[in-house]
C-alpha cells in the first residue's frame, strides 16, 4: 500500500492528541495567576503527548495481531505497509523519547517524588495495549484509562508545575478521567462487532450501543462540571466564571443532540478551554 499525505495525516489522527495537551491547558487555567513553573509544564505537556502517540502506535499493532482493527484504514500498520517490526520501532522510539522527557522534567524540578505516581501510570499505559491479552480487552480497560488520563496525566502535571494536592486538584483529575473514559467510549460503537469477534471485551461489547453512548454522554457532562466548579472556585473575575459556564451548558447542549464522537468532543473540549483562557488574561 503506498504511503500518501493523505493515509499519513488519517494515521496521526491530530485532534485526538487534544487529550494530552488539554490537561496541561487547564492547569495553567486553574492556578489563576498563581506563581507556576510554565516552562517545565510545557516539556511535561509534551512527554504526555509523545507517550499517548507511542501508545496509540502500540494499540493500532495489538489490534492488528489481535484482529480487531484489520478493517481500519488509518491504522499505523497500513501506514508502514505491514511491517510489525516498523511499527513496534515507531511505537518504542516515541514512547522511549517521551520517558526521558519526562524524566528530564523532573530533573530540572528535582521532583523525582512523582516518579513514585508516573512510573506505575506509564507501565498501566504500555499493559494497555501489549502481551497477548492487554488490559484493553478486558472490564480493566476504562478504569486503566480514567486513572491514567485522570490522577495520571493531569495530576502529574499539576505536581508538576508545583501546586499542592488542592481541591483544584482533586476537581481537574476527576474530570479529565471522565472526559477521557468518554472519548474511549464514544469510540467504542461503530467497531463493536469486530472487536466482538475479535474477543475485546471493550463495553459496548458488554453492555451495548445504547448504554455506550448514554455513559460516554454523562461522563463528558461530569467532566466540564467539573471543570466549571474548579473554574469557580479560582477565577478572579465574575465574567471569566459566568462565560465559561455558558459555553460549558451550549458544549452540554451540542452533546446531547448529537452522536458523541471524540473528535467532536474534543475540539469542543478545546474550544471551550481556549475561550476561558482568553476570557481570563483579557479580563
Amino acid at each position: 500500500m503506498e504511503t500518501t499525505s493523505s493515509n499519513r495525516w488519517q494515521a496521526l489522527n491530530p485532534a485526538i492528541y487534544l487529550i494530552s495537551i488539554l490537561p496541561g491547558i487547564a492547569v495553567a487555567l486553574l492556578v489563576a495567576g498563581q506563581p507556576y513553573w510554565l516552562y517545565g509544564l510545557s516539556l511535561a505537556t509534551i512527554a504526555v503527548a509523545l507517550l499517548q502517540h507511542g501508545i496509540n502506535v502500540f494499540n493500532d499493532l495489538s489490534d492488528w495481531r489481535l484482529g480487531a482493527d484489520v478493517k481500519k484504514m488509518d491504522s499505523w500498520v497500513r501506514f508502514h505497509q505491514l511491517n510489525m517490526r516498523v511499527v513496534a520501532t515507531h511505537g518504542g522510539i516515541s514512547f522511549l523519547v517521551g520517558s526521558l522527557l519526562g524524566l528530564y522534567v523532573l530533573h530540572l524540578s528535582n521532583q523525582y517524588w512523582i516518579l513514585a505516581i508516573a512510573a506505575p501510570l506509564v507501565l498501566l499505559g504500555y499493559l494497555y495495549n501489549s502481551g497477548e491479552k492487554p488490559l484493553s480487552y478486558n472490564w480493566t480497560g476504562e478504569w486503566v484509562t480514567g486513572v491514567c488520563y485522570g490522577p495520571g496525566v493531569f495530576g502529574c502535571l499539576w505536581l508538576v508545575s508545583g501546586q499542592t494536592a488542592d481541591i483544584s486538584y482533586v476537581l481537574g483529575s476527576i474530570a479529565f478521567a471522565a472526559l477521557s473514559v468518554a472519548l474511549l467510549l464514544s469510540h467504542q460503537p461503530p467497531q463493536v462487532e469486530t472487536d466482538r469477534e475479535a474477543g475485546k471485551l471493550s463495553f459496548a461489547v458488554r453492555y451495548g450501543v445504547d448504554r455506550t453512548i448514554t455513559t460516554a454522554r454523562t461522563l463528558f457532562v461530569v467532566s466540564w462540571l467539573c471543570i466549571s466548579l474548579g473554574l469557580y472556585i479560582t477565577a478572579s473575575s465574575y465574567a471569566v466564571q459566568i462565560v465559561y459556564g455558558l459555553v460549558c451548558a451550549l458544549i452540554t447542549i451540542v452533546v446531547f443532540k448529537l452522536k458523541p464522537q471524540p473528535k467532536i468532543m474534543l475540539l469542543g473540549s478545546g474550544v471551550a478551554i481556549a475561550t476561558a483562557w482568553v476570557v481570563s488574561v483579557s479580563i
